[in-house]
């Protein structure tokens, strides 16, 4: 018969202190990189006047009247990713944008493991003959999908995508961050408009139209927590835009 010795109180205790302790590091942990780490730079608004905002449905029902009156510009709103996703809020965000009198564009989120042209094709039936004013952006990220694609493989569908849209009539935007930026963009897409994911006061060392700045932004008429975006560019330049 086997028989099992019950630890010692003394030693209960320390393993359930050592337990406390634990989780208050690890609070502490994530509650310094929420205050610290992720804290958005500062964006001068004399340089940087024109203010916006990109959202999915994820940000769910929006009133984007309020946030026009909040000092929000322009807008990206997500419009389809993959293949065969369409975000199912984009018809009525983007009839709110065009009510509200903001400049409005549509992102898609690019796939690593999906075709370039059928990704292309996804986001033109999503986007229809609406107005752009802003155009098309095409979102690269490596957050959200698969490992173990190569690069050239990645480029080579981003290449084959931006052809199609181009062939249709449209100059597209890259959305990304400095690591995607130099990984996939900088040698295949010399001078392409850039719309850059950035948590430094200094974006980036190459030409860029669009700054993303803040992923815990506040607007009015938006519940939440929205992404923050500044133009590079004066408003008159911005006013320009789709013109």
């Amino acid at each position: 018969m086997t028989h099992f010795r019950i630890p010692p109180k003394k030693d209960i205790w320390t393993a359930v202190g050592f337990l406390v302790l634990t989780a208050v590091l690890a609070w502490s942990c994530v509650w310094v990189w929420k205050q610290y780490l992720t804290t958005p730079p500062y964006v001068d608004p004399e340089r940087y006047p024109v203010r916006g905002i990109d959202v999915s449905s994820h940000n769910g029902d929006l009133n984007l009247r309020e946030a026009r009156k909040d000092g929000i510009d322009f807008i990206f709103i997500k419009a389809s990713e993959g293949a065969d996703f369409k975000d199912k809020n984009f018809v009525t965000n983007h009839a709110k944008a065009q009510k509200a009198g903001m400049k409005t564009g549509a992102y898609h989120f690019f796939r690593f493991d999906k075709d370039g042209v059928d990704q292309a094709m996804n986001f033109l039936e999503a986007v229809g003959n609406r107005r752009l004013d802003l155009g098309l952006a095409i979102d690269i990220e490596k957050q959200g999908n698969p490992e173990g694609i190569s690069r050239d493989m990645i480029v080579e569908r981003l290449v084959t995508m931006a052809e199609y849209l181009y062939l249709k009539g449209h100059r597209v935007t890259f959305y990304t961050n400095k690591t995607g930026y130099e990984e996939y963009l900088m040698e295949a897409f010399p001078g392409y408009p850039l719309w850059i994911c950035s948590f430094s006061e200094h974006p980036i060392d190459a030409e860029w139209t669009y700054w993303q700045y803040d992923h815990h932004g506040k607007v009015n008429g938006i519940r939440g927590d929205v992404d923050l975006n500044a133009f590079n560019g004066t408003r008159k330049e911005f006013e320009s835009i789709g013109q």
